[in-house]
Order: C-alpha cells, then sequence, then structure tokens
C-alpha cells in the first residue's frame, strides 16, 4: 500500500461534526513530559531481549552454590514420581536420598545476594526448580495428603521472592525467560547463539524444545515492543504525520502477529505431544493441581493458601499480556462490545489474566501496568480517527487467527493427550496408576494452573474478536 493510502483524507476527517469533535478531543493526548523506557521495567528492547534478561544468568557465588550442586544432581538421579515401579527399587532409593539431602542442607539466608538482580533471579530459578522436583518425585504411595517443603528450600525462596515481586513457585520466567546459556560465549547474544533447557526435568528434546520454541516466540515478539515504545512516543495522535506513523505501526503489527502465529504453530515439528503431556507436563504442576493432586506445605510459613502456587503456563508470557492490553482486549468482559458474550464466555475465569501476572518478575508487572493506563489507548484512537480502523482491525485479525492457532494447540497437546496411554517407557503399574487418576479426573481438560482449557481459550478469542471497530 502506498504511503497517500495511509493518510487521512479531508472527507474521512469531516463527513460529519461528530467525528470532528471527536478529533478535537483527541488532539489533546499528547505526550507533555517524557515517557518512560521499557528499560525502566527490565524490558530489554536494545538487545532485542525483551522480556529475557540481556545476558544469561549466573551461577550461584560461595556457599549458595550447593543449591547448584543438589540441581545437578536431581537432574542426574531423579525421575517423575507417578513413573516410579511400587517395588523398592534403586531409583526410588536415589529419590530419597536425594530427597533427605535436601532436608538437611542448612538453611542459608538469601539476604547477600539481593544486591545483584541477576543473581536474584538464579536463585529464584534454582529454588524453584529444587522444590518441584522435591515434590514430583516422590512416589504416589509415599505421599499421605499433603508435602511438606522443607525450609531449607522454602525461607530463601521466599526472600528472593519478595525481592522480585513474584510467585514463589516455578513460573515462565524460571523455565523460558532464564532457562538458558551462551553457545559460544564469546559471540554476542542472539537467538542463534542461544542454547535453552539449561535446567531440565525430564532431559528430554521434547522439554528442551518446548522451552525453545517458546522463547523463539518471545524474541519474534520483541518488535511488538518497539512498536508499543514508538507508539507512545509520538507527540500526539491527530496530525497527518501522526495517524500515517500509526497506520505503519499498525500494519508491522498485524504482521509480527502473523510472525508469532507461525513460530508458536512450529512448535508442533519440534515437540513430541504425548512425551510433552507425560513426562514434561506433569514436572510443572504446582500445588494442589488437580482433584487428586496433594496442596504443598511450605515449612516455617504457616498458611499457604494464600500463596500463587499452581505453576509455569504460557499464560505468563508477558509479550502475549503486553499485545492484549496495547489491542485493549477485554478479557474480564467489563465493557459493553459485540457480539454479546456467550453463556460459556460468561461462565471462563475472567480473573485468569490477571492472575497470570503475579506469576511475572514485579518490574515486568509494572510495565503492563503501564500500557494498560496509556493516555492515549489504541483501540479508542483507532475508533475516533475513521482512516485508521481498518488498520487496526487487521491487527486484531490477525490476533483472533493466532488464538485459533493455539486453541488447536492446545487441543493437540492436552485435551486429545489425555485420552492417551502413557509412553512405553513407563512400567506397567505406572501406566495404571496414571490412567485410573484421568479416569477419577472425570471433568474436562484442565490448564498448568487448574483452569479449565477449552472453555478459556474460547473466551479469550471471542474477547479479541469483540475489540473489532466498525468501519461505516
Amino acid at each position: 500500500m502506498s504511503t497517500i493510502h495511509l493518510l487521512p483524507s479531508f472527507f474521512q476527517w469531516v463527513h460529519s461534526p461528530s467525528s470532528l469533535l471527536r478529533s478535537f478531543q483527541a488532539s489533546q493526548r499528547t505526550s507533555p513530559v517524557a515517557q518512560p523506557s521499557p528499560a525502566d521495567f527490565d524490558v530489554n528492547i536494545q538487545t532485542n531481549t525483551g522480556f529475557l534478561p540481556a545476558s544469561p544468568l549466573p551461577e550461584l557465588p560461595g556457599p549458595y552454590h550447593e543449591w547448584e550442586s543438589v540441581l545437578s544432581e536431581a537432574q542426574q538421579v531423579l525421575k517423575l514420581g507417578e513413573n516410579l515401579p511400587d517395588a523398592p527399587s534403586e531409583e526410588r532409593i536415589a529419590g530419597e536420598l536425594w530427597r533427605e539431602r535436601v532436608r538437611s542442607m542448612p538453611t542459608l539466608a538469601a539476604s547477600s545476594l539481593l544486591a545483584d538482580p541477576q543473581l536474584v533471579r538464579r536463585a529464584h530459578q534454582v529454588l524453584a526448580f529444587l522444590v518441584h522436583f522435591y515434590v514430583h518425585s516422590i512416589p504416589p504411595d509415599d505421599l499421605s495428603g499433603s508435602v511438606v517443603v522443607p525450609s531449607s528450600l522454602v525461607a530463601p525462596l521466599m526472600t528472593v521472592s519478595q525481592a522480585l515481586q513474584i510467585a514463589p513457585v516455578l513460573t515462565f520466567a524460571d523455565s523460558v525467560l532464564w532457562n538458558w546459556e551462551l553457545i559460544n560465549p564469546e559471540l554476542p547474544v542472539s537467538f542463534e547463539n542461544m542454547r535453552f533447557g539449561k535446567i531440565l526435568f525430564s532431559g528430554t528434546e521434547a522439554e528442551r524444545n518446548f522451552y525453545h520454541g517458546s522463547a523463539r516466540t518471545e524474541l519474534v515478539g520483541v518488535e511488538i515492543l518497539h512498536i508499543i515504545h514508538e507508539y507512545h512516543n509520538l507527540p500526539n495522535v491527530t496530525d497527518l504525520s501522526s495517524v500515517s506513523k500509526i497506520n505503519r505501526l499498525l500494519q508491522r503489527l498485524a504482521s509480527v502477529i502473523e510472525d508469532v502465529n507461525s513460530s508458536i504453530q512450529t512448535m508442533r515439528e519440534e515437540v513430541d505431544p504425548r512425551l510433552f503431556f507425560w513426562d514434561v507436563r506433569p514436572w510443572w504442576n504446582g500445588s494442589a493441581s488437580g482433584s487428586s493432586a496433594p496442596a504443598w506445605i511450605y515449612e516455617g510459613v504457616g498458611d499457604t493458601s494464600n500463596l500463587d502456587m499452581s505453576g509455569p503456563s504460557a499464560g505468563q508470557s508477558s509479550i502475549m499480556h503486553a499485545l492484549d492490553l496495547f489491542l485493549d482486549i477485554d478479557h474480564k468482559l467489563q465493557q459493553r462490545r459485540y457480539p454479546a458474550p456467550s453463556d460459556s464466555n460468561k461462565k471462563a475465569d475472567h480473573g485468569f489474566m490477571e492472575r497470570m501476572r503475579r506469576y511475572m518478575p514485579g518490574k515486568h508487572r509494572e510495565y503492563l501496568a503501564w500500557i494498560g493506563k496509556s493516555p492515549r489507548p489504541l483501540r479508542s484512537v483507532s475508533q475516533e480517527t475513521p482512516v485508521v480502523r481498518e488498520h487496526y482491525n487487521a491487527a486484531i485479525s490477525a490476533l483472533k487467527k493466532l488464538r485459533d492457532c493455539h486453541m488447536r494447540m492446545a487441543c493437540l497437546y492436552i485435551v486429545s493427550m489425555s485420552h492417551t496411554r502413557p509412553p512405553p517407557t513407563c512400567p506397567l503399574a505406572a501406566i495404571m496408576r496414571k490412567m485410573e487418576r484421568e479416569a477419577a479426573r472425570q471433568g474436562p481438560a484442565t490448564g498448568t494452573g487448574g483452569n479449565e482449557l477449552s472453555m478459556l481459550l474460547k473466551a479469550g478469542r471471542d474477547a479479541t474478536t469483540r475489540a473489532i471497530l466498525k468501519t461505516n
């Protein structure tokens, strides 16, 4: 499309008195003060890593290196508890010896790490992985009600979680955003020079490729952050130059959303659905993640029922939240839009997206809040500027297609797999236990956080559709 088509015509400005009034009101949406930089929120657009740190996390020093040692051992000796045979075996004995080592570790104060943000992130990552290793390596027949997680892990985890303002459990940040190293430390940071899955539960390529594909999507999405930054730094949103710029930004945005969609679809070629469902996904489950799953008790913390402990989820991807907030997708059904929400939409978990933000680092959550409180909300500007609506709607249509794709992926990797048998690597008794638990659940497939997946994804897709603006 030529530049002239991105500019509003005289008739589009003044075809009615109401549009002229709206344009005058919109003209007040200037940027009288300097806008904060993404770097103020630990968002790295200068290095094009976005919500990923600009460099890999270092290993923990001094006495804290024992956590690193215990984590290294866990990856070598531990198996998913529900896959272990009922009879005593070397694997069961090795698992219990490892958990005994964790229980006997000294409870280290993490306060001396707090001055270095990278070390705080690494401490949270290592401790959160250790918590999940500890809980999920316990054979089901050794469980009696709740699982007590020892204070040697809990006390420092609570300290660094408070410092980061993040949930005291494994998160998307731990498993994807921070879970990488440089292939060649002598070369700059780039996707081609990053090896994802530095820490693995299962040791499988399915797990590594899932982290790799998720991180690729995050890095493709960095262009979205550039677009948001450029939009908010426009001098105003009404003169011909600015309106033309907004249209170009929206064209770029639609294209980037298509790239993100392609990245997600590529994972079908990289991640085996059955291995993902049976061998990888169970490690991510958090406290009381299902009707038959035990609650976790954090030793020394007291009542843990008020803590966010559901585990990592793609719903914690800050890049998708930023996109939704920038386009003003109304997941909470607070605005009157067409078509009206269906009965299924109304029953969905409307607080899911907001709850998932509590699993993000606090700085990233502040960035999202800043986007959400923009003095020049993009949808309102598009509604009040007729020539922009078509480009805004194109971006919404691209996002709707992405959510359609996500629904198909969720059906393949979770809903369909919940009706399959575990891989043949599982002992027969473990296969029977897993199938009995799936049968006992007697309900729709759920996401990692325990939400009803199909209903939730449909509600997100329909909320996206309702953002489309009328063009007449």
